[in-house]
């Protein structure tokens, strides 16, 4: 046989193959369920919500200028994957009034890609937290006593942005929560 017609014919193949991950997208390649690939279904793929939970809330220090709070957030995956938890963007409130706004991790922007996320394994839980420094400006007297005394009656409302750690599906997600303590 010519080498040149068993070249083009191993070429064709190559080309039809990647023509049909191409343009089947992730009705093929189904990488986040248990099925694995080859699995044809004309539903697209659902990706599970993460699981977001408060998992500790605490006045660390409290002085005449400032107070010290830590907040440490459980972050539980039930999807078959990892998933890249790019950002969790929360407002923290005491008795209603919003006292700050805040950031864990950092979500991609244009063509710059950034490495401050964090990779959430398949059912296993990570703590995800920041201690944050609030200034007393001397306005909100009931919050000061409220954190000298521990007594504060804490709100924390936000979103988690994430998506699969996968080639062949995902496109950003969000996930809201909301907590009273």
């Amino acid at each position: 046989m010519n080498s040149r017609l068993i070249l083009a014919i191993v070429g064709a193949g190559i080309a039809g193959i990647i023509g049909l991950v191409a343009f089947s997208g992730s009705q093929f390649i189904n990488d986040i369920s248990k099925d694995g690939l080859g699995k044809l279904s004309p539903a697209p793929i659902q990706v599970i919500p993460l699981q977001i939970e408060l998992a500790n809330l605490s006045v660390i220090e409290v002085t005449d200028e400032q107070a010290t709070i830590q907040i440490d957030f459980r972050v539980t995956d039930l999807n078959y994957k990892s998933i890249i938890l790019q950002l969790i963007k929360y407002e923290l409130y005491e008795n209603g009034v919003r006292i700050t706004t805040e950031e864990i991790g950092q979500r991609p922007e244009g063509m710059v890609d950034v490495s401050n996320y964090f990779t959430i394994l398949s059912n296993s839980p990570q703590i995800i937290g920041e201690k944050i420094t609030i200034k007393n400006t001397g306005n909100m007297p009931e919050l000061w006593s409220a954190l000298t005394n521990n007594t504060a009656k804490w709100t924390v409302k936000g979103e988690a942005y994430y998506n699969l750690s996968s080639m062949t599906s995902g496109h950003e997600n969000i996930t809201p929560f909301e907590f009273t303590r």
